[in-house]
């Protein structure tokens, strides 16, 4: 769910109820194979030529990773002209390109340093219309659906009047390299395994042993934290995911709207064990319909600490196919997704610049991340380019101090303190209690959805926010957000006052 945003990396995280350590893998894609499995009734299981419905069975039907690259060549760094460059942006995703690209628009150098740089994203991107609109990025989008739909139970659901799509991947990363290309960015092909900092300028060192010096660097890395320095424990929720896209002999589903929640649990009243599992730490589902035979599905933990276990979560998708139906024919391609939510800050200021992930812009609540990194990026850019100018007013560990001051504002760190606070409630429900929390969420004038999910809302609105959902709430729930978010309303409100400029 991407707007629960999909980010592959190498985090290994355990479940105590599982007793093992699952390793989040890589986005694959491929032509789809000719096997075909299918979860229907039982009595289709037996059928001749059909796969056992199960979760290994799904998994045969994943394709050998193949991995896409645009078709163009790059302009690449020249080491042995030894140029100190403006700006060295660590990670080639979306929001290090954005950075590139604009300030690299102002005349300045920029090198752009990634272990695969023609390399085609491997993540999902899903966003609400809207924001992609406020960017002029909606030829980007490769489908778009007229609104979404909320499953709270299997007698309630939500109609959201606002448009979803999907980022079309290629075409983003096509457009965004190309106008790189035109203002006159370099790069390079490798990774950084140390930067060395002086008082003008950095040093990086590549993993093939060349050196490039910058007077800036920005780490924009995700979830690597690779240049970036935390100084307080790391302990976020995580969101676990797993997605295929598939071809199929049918769905449920409406081609006109996308499926931004089920929470409904009756797939699993056939194994009561599970039942009670996804009780404790319930998932949904999340499913894009692009035909009656095509179609994205993603099982989803929206948030636990520590994360779910992936074979629990195919566990679950596997049961949900089954009840709805939904025979897979062939996988063309497969996510398995972690994404770590909340946790501190880094430290602010420092001398690497940081954005995405690795600065902590992942919304606590949701997970959302590539349209809020996508708007921030002429924050971080507009910074670099006012203060490596003409004059150069600022170098050094000065100019990244005002980067990291205009990037995270004392505004924007209270509304990431809001969002952690609710994170801290979503922890603790349990499926019933999720289900009355949304059912209020979604209940609440648009402007407030919206704004919290799109992180739209600062701390005023937000504490208005809270006061209508409250309202909106059951008295069970209003019980619930009592009685489970009154010590993390504490140490909100602890923060807040700790946390000033």
């Amino acid at each position: 769910m991407d707007t629960l945003l999909k980010t592959p990396n190498e985090l290994e995280f355990l479940h105590p109820h599982h007793g093992f350590a699952v390793k989040a893998s890589a986005f694959t894609s491929l032509k789809p194979q000719k096997q075909e499995i299918r979860i229907g009734s039982l009595k289709s299981c037996r059928n001749v030529g059909r796969v056992k419905a199960s979760s290994s069975a799904l998994l045969e039907l994943v394709p050998v990773t193949k991995k896409e690259n645009l078709d163009f060549e790059l302009p690449m760094f020249e080491p042995s002209k030894g140029i100190v460059v403006d700006l060295a942006v660590v990670g080639g995703g979306p929001a290090g390109l954005a950075v590139a690209q604009q300030v690299s628009q102002a005349g300045l150098s920029v090198c752009s340093i990634d272990p695969s740089p023609k390399l085609i994203w491997p993540n999902n991107y899903g966003v609400w219309v809207d924001e992609f609109e406020a960017m002029d990025l909606l030829d980007c989008l490769d489908t778009t659906w007229s609104g979404a739909m909320v499953y709270i139970d299997d007698r309630t659901t939500k109609d959201l009047d606002r448009p979803y799509g999907r980022v079309n991947r290629k075409k983003l990363k096509s457009k965004m390299m190309q106008k790189c290309i035109v203002n006159g960015v370099k790069f390079h092909q490798a990774k950084v395994i140390k930067v060395i900092h002086e008082e003008s300028k950095s040093m990086l060192i590549c993993s093939d042993g060349v050196t490039i010096q910058a007077t800036v660097v920005l780490d924009a890395t995700g979830f690597s934290r690779c240049l970036v320095q935390y100084d307080k424990p790391y302990n976020p929720g995580y969101q676990v995911a797993y997605g295929i896209l598939a071809e199929v002999e049918e769905h449920p589903y409406d081609l006109n709207k996308m499926v931004f929640m089920d929470w409904r649990d009756s797939h699993l009243n056939s194994n009561l064990e599970l039942k009670e599992r996804n009780k404790r730490i319930p998932t949904f589902l999340y499913a894009m319909p692009f035909s009656s035979q095509r179609i994205f599905l993603e099982e989803t933990s929206l948030v636990a600490r520590p994360g779910l276990d992936m074979k629990d979560i195919q566990e679950r998708m596997v049961a949900r196919l089954r009840h709805l139906g939904i025979n897979v024919k062939s996988i063309e391609e497969d996510e398995r997704c972690v994404i770590p939510m909340g946790g501190p800050l880094p430290v602010i200021p420092q001398r690497v610049v940081g954005i995405g992930g690795t600065a902590g812009m992942v919304h606590p609540s949701t997970g959302y991340m590539v349209a809020r990194t996508l708007a921030a990026a002429p924050v971080v850019a507009n910074a670099i380019i006012q203060y490596l100018g003409s004059e150069r007013s600022l170098l050094g560990n000065e100019l990244s101090a005002s980067v990291w001051k205009d990037l995270w504002p004392i505004e924007r760190r209270r509304q990431r303190e809001f969002f952690c606070f609710g994170m801290d409630i979503l922890l603790k429900l349990d499926l019933p209690a999720t289900r009355r929390f949304f059912d209020a969420f979604f209940d609440l004038e648009p402007r407030y959805w919206h704004g919290f999910l799109s992180s739209r809302l600062f701390l005023r609105e937000l504490i208005f926010f809270g006061l209508s959902l409250f309202s909106h709430a059951s008295n069970t729930s209003r019980l619930e957000i009592m009685t489970k978010g009154t010590l993390p309303l504490v140490n909100m409100i602890n923060n807040l006052l700790q946390d000033i400029d």
